[in-house]
C-alpha cells in the first residue's frame, strides 16, 4: 500500500510517500504558503497522489487543517488525522493527552512499531522535542528552544550580532571565538549540544527509577547535523521518524 504522509509543523510541511515502511519519496512545503496559497501544495504533490491510497497527516498548525482537507476533497482514498483521540495502540499516560503535539504521537507510534521501549525519542525542529515512551505508553516529554530559534533569537534582539544558518554550525573548531560570528558559532553548536545532553540525562535518571531496561534513544530532524561529533555514539539517527509513525498509525486505525 502506497501512503501520502504529511507532518505540517509550524515552518515547513513535511511529506512523503511511504510503502511498505519504508519512506520513498519525500518534500518540502512552507507552511505560511499553504495559508496564502494553497493550490500550490495540490501542485507539488500531484504525482504522490496519484500514486497513494490513502493520506495520513499530522498538524501542529490547526488553521492548516480545514485547507487540507478541502484540497483532498476529491481525493477517493482515505484520509486519517493522527490525533491524541486517534492514536491506536499507544497508550497516553497523560493528564492533558490533548496538549500532545501530534507530530510527537507520530513519533511515538514509530518508535513503539520499529524499535523497543523504553525509548526516548529527540526530534530537533524549530523547537526540539523529547518524548518518552514507556514499557506503559506514552509519558511525557520535554520542549526546548531548536537550533533556528536560537539564532534568529541573537539576531533579532541584538544590534549588531547577524543572523548565522544552520549551515554555519557544522563542525565549528575551537572554544573560544577569534571574530564575532565565531563567537556565535562556538556559543551556538556547543550550547545547543550541551542542552541537548543535559536535558538527556535528566530524562534517564527518572526513567531508570521505574524501568529496568535501558531506553532507546532516537533522533530525528535537520538539526542533528549540527550536534558535536561525539552524538553519534550516543543517539540511533533516524530519518523521516515522523512520516513512518503516520504510515503506522494509519494501517492501525483499519484495524479497529
Amino acid at each position: 500500500m502506497n501512503l501520502l504522509c504529511i507532518d505540517i509543523g509550524n515552518t515547513s510541511i513535511h511529506y512523503g510517500r511511504v510503502a511498505d515502511d519504508q519512506v520513498l519519496e519525500t518534500g518540502d512545503f512552507p507552511t505560511a504558503r499553504l495559508m496564502k496559497e494553497p493550490a500550490q501544495l495540490i501542485s507539488h504533490l500531484q504525482s504522490l497522489i496519484k500514486q497513494s491510497h490513502g493520506i495520513s497527516y499530522c498538524s501542529v498548525v490547526p488553521e492548516a487543517n480545514e485547507i487540507l482537507m478541502s484540497l483532498f476533497s476529491d481525493f477517493d482514498g482515505g484520509i486519517f488525522h493522527l490525533t491524541h483521540e486517534s492514536c491506536y495502540g499507544l497508550e497516553l499516560i497523560y493528564p492533558k493527552p490533548e496538549e500532545i503535539g501530534e507530530d510527537r504521537i507520530a513519533n511515538a507510534i514509530a518508535a513503539q512499531e520499529f524499535y523497543s521501549t523504553p525509548a526516548i525519542v529527540i526530534d530537533m525542529g524549530t523547537a526540539v522535542t523529547f518524548d518518552i515512551i514507556s514499557s506503559k505508553g506514552y509519558e511525557g516529554g520535554i520542549i526546548a528552544p531548536g537550533l533556528r530559534v536560537m539564532t534568529e533569537y541573537l539576531h533579532e534582539q541584538t544590534a549588531l550580532l547577524p543572523q548565522l544558518k544552520e549551515r554555519d554550525l557544522v563542525q565549528v573548531d575551537g572554544a573560544i571565538g577569534k571574530s564575532t560570528i565565531h563567537a556565535m558559532q562556538i556559543g551556538v553548536s556547543v550550547g545547543f549540544s550541551g542542552m541537548i545532553e543535559a536535558l538527556l540525562k535528566r530524562i534517564e535518571a527518572e526513567l531508570f527509577l521505574h524501568e529496568s531496561e535501558k531506553p532507546v534513544i532516537l533522533s530525528t530532524g535537520g538539526s542533528t547535523a549540527n550536534l558535536t561529533s561525539d552524538w553519534s555514539q550516543k543517539t540511533q539517527f533516524v530519518e523521516n521518524l515522523t512520516l513512518r509513525g503516520l504510515s503506522v498509525a494509519y494501517k492501525r486505525s483499519k484495524l479497529v
